[in-house]
């Protein structure tokens, strides 16, 4: 396949097809596809899940995500292995995968984003935009995608075959291309498939934790103004944060564990979500009923975008309204220490 970029008089400009080798590797391409999950599939967006994720037999699955319909999807990159090599382990690795849970999956997303607090399925509906009736069930069936600067005729006959018998294989073909002038290029192809007992912990590779200076130099002035004065209330009420790869967590101490009360992210809002208070604190149903009714008669927080029981505020507020809402924060707080956390 050739590659031609149009200028602005019209001509073109070919790129040059270089083996991705020649100035990276493949673990370069997986951080990449990793950062960009849009991009493995033309059918549809991918949620990583994890990355170098352990299998119970010492492998590492290079990445884990799920698609729309919650399926869980294994990416594996071809790298220098043989046709039968890259294969067999790409169909190793499914059978692993089929055995993990909705908690063992959520395991592995919150220890990829170094945050304990991460809900796998508020997660998973933001990213596809599925409303109040879209029920998901994670892990009904698995994919497999297997990548590849070239897959070979071998690997193309394989997981065609696999793909008749039912099993959901799909390969894609990844070139690099650059210029004279130094622009570069990927160009991806799909070129197959277009369209038991439960592991415990599953180890899997993590990305780096941000630091609070790092956080609050990626916000605007209103934003880190903002977080400021929240960070501040935690340190003051001996409330844990817990910082993941891009944002923080803001938690209640009772008795040494650490209850999520929301998380703040880099978009400029916090986010409290019901459903992992109601699964994480001992409140009463009737307690969390009153606190949502407080939070939205203070006009301060909006209800959430995809999850319509999420309380959501942000850096928008004028300074009184964001003192209203740092009052209802430490409120929240007093209340989940007075009845606990669920044992």
């Amino acid at each position: 396949m050739r590659v031609f970029g149009v200028g602005s008089d019209g001509g073109f400009t070919e790129y040059e097809r270089l083996p991705f080798d020649a100035e990276h590797d493949e673990a370069i391409l997986e951080e990449w596809l990793a950062s960009n999950p849009d991009g493995i599939l033309e059918d549809g967006r991918i949620l990583i899940v994890g990355r170098q994720v352990q299998t119970d037999l010492g492998g590492f699955i290079d990445l884990v995500g799920l698609d729309r319909d919650g399926n869980a999807v294994v990416v594996e990159l071809k790298r220098d292995r043989t046709p039968r090599d890259v294969v067999a382990q790409a169909l190793e690795y499914a059978a692993f995968v089929e055995r993990l849970d909705a908690d063992a999956l959520e395991g592995i997303f919150r220890t990829y984003h170094s945050d304990e607090s991460l809900s796998l399925a508020d997660h998973h509906r933001e990213c596809f935009a599925l409303d109040e009736a879209e029920a998901v069930a994670f892990n009904k069936d698995q994919r497999i995608v297997i990548i590849g600067q070239r897959v070979t005729p071998k690997i193309r006959r394989s997981a065609a075959f696999l793909g008749s018998k039912g099993v959901r294989i799909t390969c894609v073909e990844f070139t690099f291309f650059q210029t004279g002038d130094g622009s570069r290029l990927l160009s991806q192809e799909i070129v197959v498939g277009k369209e038991s007992e439960k592991p415990g912990r599953v180890a899997s590779g993590s990305l780096p934790v941000i630091t609070e200076d790092e956080f609050l130099a990626s916000c605007d002035v209103q934003e880190a103004s903002f977080f400021s004065r929240l960070l501040d209330l935690a340190r003051e009420e001996s409330m844990p944060i817990h910082w993941g790869s891009k944002r923080f967590s803001l938690n209640v101490d009772v008795d040494g564990t650490h209850v999520h009360l929301g998380f703040a992210s880099p978009e400029g809002h916090v986010v409290v979500s019901r459903r992992l208070l109601e699964k994480k604190s001992a409140v009463p149903a009737g307690e969390l009923e009153t606190l949502w009714a407080e939070a939205d008669a203070s006009g301060v927080f909006r209800r959430g975008e995809y999850v319509r029981a999420n309380l959501v505020c942000g850096a928008e507020l004028a300074d009184t309204e964001v003192q209203t809402a740092l009052g209802w924060f430490s409120k929240a707080a007093e209340v989940i220490q007075a009845h606990g956390n669920v044992q």
